[in-house]
């Protein structure tokens, strides 16, 4: 019987007992039997707590603006499960997807059941991906870590230059409960002797040290390059990247936010790091190109803005809250709020609460393990700001009840993880068209 891509979906969700299993054995011996060999000729993977899919959206459209055939792998996804697995700007299809799932299996099985590997969700979308680059014939392919580092699947992967956007508190039962553990899990995706590109000011000690110890000489930024805004000739607002000996002014970026510009920076210090020149206008024309579903993503309704946010996490909710106040609506901010069950929304309600007038709670309950009731939710909540919120059963009546409070002028914010922005874009009627090109 022919899978399609929604069977295989349902059939590698179901494959491994658990969701997460960290670890490089099981995926190693598969892609050993898949003869698997570099998936492109230049590798870049992108780590991070947060920041990690805006970059690889800067590095991707810088590289393919200078010409090169790019691949970008990234999760997790909003709408579809191609959004995953770009080559060349667009999202692959499903045959092709379904072609990869289904050499994956071959590998995987082997010679039987008693030669079989399990592997996670990820582990084998990963192996699918890497299939496909491979085939592509790509100049340049850019993996986004999905957990960690150091034990995650995209580590299987030598790169030839390793990024860490920043290191904040977020999966401490996976990755330890400090900014130093957490930080020599991330630094793991370094490699001897290679660029390893910091976009945090004070990165933990750990991932230094680790650089030290292997060899891998550390871009930082602030340290060894630099980012900040200036103004032209007449007047309008552009940003100047530079390092010793190098500097380019370049657009603002298309994707919002103040810590977008530390993005962009980052992206192009990888790409530099690669020491393969680009031509400069790639630079001012990646910058203004990149795009990324789900970050700062605006709307109007009826003279209302809605803005949809992936923001999961502490670090994130104060970057919200930096573009809030860097942005201000003209009337008030309602906030749609639904997290994961393993989140610190205690923390997020925080960061945010001088900013938002009137707090939307919403429950999770179709996310799985990690989902949540909002009765749940609100009770972990009783000591926030966002204590006397309205309750709704889910995104899709939270979102409509702020619209309906809001007055032309007002923001409806939507956020506090993937499954809540996915939801927010379906009760929007985005469809699953490609990014801009």
């Amino acid at each position: 019987m022919t899978r399609t891509l929604a069977d295989w979906l349902a059939y590698i969700e179901r494959l491994h007992p658990q969701s997460i299993d960290m670890g490089l054995e099981r995926i190693r011996a598969v892609a050993l039997r898949l003869g698997l060999g570099r998936p492109a000729t230049r590798v870049i993977t992108v780590g991070g707590t947060n920041g990690k899919g805006s970059t690889v959206a800067f590095v991707e459209a810088i590289a393919r603006a200078a010409g090169w055939k790019v691949g970008a792998y990234t999760s997790p996804h909003l709408l579809a499960y191609n959004e995953r697995v770009r080559i060349d700007g667009a999202e692959v299809d499903d045959a092709a997807l379904v072609a990869a799932f289904e050499a994956v299996e071959a590998a995987r099985t082997g010679a039987g059941a008693a030669d079989a590997v399990p592997l996670t969700y990820f582990e084998y979308g990963t192996l699918a991906a890497l299939w496909l680059f491979e085939r592509a014939g790509l100049d340049l392919a850019v993996l986004e870590v999905g957990l960690g580092g150091r034990l995650d699947a995209t580590n299987l992967v030598d790169a030839d230059v390793a990024v860490i956007t920043t290191v904040d508190l977020d999966h401490q039962d996976w990755l330890g409960e400090d900014r130093e553990a957490i930080g020599a899990e991330k630094a793991g995706i370094a490699r001897p002797w290679k660029p390893l590109v910091l976009g945090d000011d004070d990165p933990p000690s750990s991932v230094l040290r680790h650089a030290y110890a292997i060899g891998a000489s550390a871009w930082r930024i602030g340290n060894d390059f630099f980012c900040e805004p200036v103004a032209d000739a007449a007047g309008a607002q552009r940003w100047r990247w530079r390092e010793v000996g190098y500097q380019i002014e370049l657009p603002m970026p298309r994707l919002l936010a103040p810590a977008q510009l530390r993005n962009a920076a980052v992206a192009i210090a990888a790409l530099r790091a690669l020491d393969a020149a680009l031509p400069e206008p790639a630079y001012a024309e990646g910058v203004l190109r990149a795009h990324v579903r789900g970050r700062l993503q605006r709307f109007e309704r009826d003279g209302v803005e809605v803005v949809v946010d992936v923001g999961h996490n502490p670090q994130a909710a104060r970057e919200l809250a930096a573009w809030l106040r860097a942005a201000p609506a003209r009337g008030e901010v309602h906030a749609v709020y639904a997290a994961l069950a393993d989140k610190d929304a205690a923390g997020v309600v925080e960061a945010l609460a001088g900013e938002v007038a009137h707090w939307h709670l919403a429950g999770l309950e179709d996310a799985g393990p990690r989902g949540q009731a909002v009765d749940v939710f609100a009770q972990r909540l009783t000591l926030t700001a966002a204590a006397t919120g309205a309750r709704h059963a889910d995104v899709a009546q939270a979102l409509q009840a702020a619209c309906a409070r809001a007055r032309p002028g007002d923001r409806v914010l939507a956020f506090g993880s993937f499954h809540t922005a996915a939801a927010a874009l379906r009760w929007l009627g985005e469809a699953r068209a490609p990014a801009p090109a």
